[in-house]
């Protein structure tokens, strides 16, 4: 294999590092990968990430993780996290947002550009049954980028991503 190719399946193995907290989306379907960059001839792979929010206790989780895929591999990492720009549901991919409705929780919509003006509760669609009435039960759901909301439809219970 190629200096080329190892960093390629090195990139592509650290972009497919699971999230800790909702492991049926990547890091990099979340949005957290920032850059990438490897050395061959030092063999340090360097890697930026920008946490969902500041004081993320999940942040831990994916250096750990992401050192861990590196290391395996035979270099050496370099996680750098930074919070400016703040991170954005907007860096979610579509394959994120698809991952995390099959998986029961409702992904955000879009937290930037414009947005109409609505009398009234922003509508989030149940992932269950897909109905648009919904009632708050909590603004914090398991974790502090999700909120907990019931349908009133289907009357069950399920998480929302915050849009943020």
């Amino acid at each position: 294999m190629t200096t080329t190719d190892q960093i390629t399946e090195l990139e592509r193995a650290v972009r497919s590092v699971p999230d800790p907290e909702i492991p049926v989306i990547t890091l990099d379907d979340l949005g957290v990968v920032r850059e990438f960059s490897a050395d061959p001839r030092t063999r340090v792979v360097r890697v930026v990430m920008t946490p969902t929010y500041s004081g993320c206790p999940a942040m831990e989780a994916m250096t750990a993780s992401v050192q861990a895929v590196i290391e395996r591999q035979g270099w050496t990492p370099q996680v750098q996290i930074v919070l400016n720009p703040a991170w954005t549901t907007d860096w979610m991919s579509q394959e994120g947002r698809k991952a995390l409705a099959r998986f029961g929780i409702a992904p955000p919509g879009q937290a930037s550009g414009p947005t109409a003006v609505t009398l009234g509760r922003r509508t989030v669609s149940c992932p269950l049954c897909g109905n648009q009435k919904s009632e708050v039960v909590s603004e914090f759901g398991s974790t502090a980028c999700k909120s907990l909301r019931r349908c009133l439809d289907c009357r069950e219970p399920y998480e929302e991503f915050k849009p943020l």
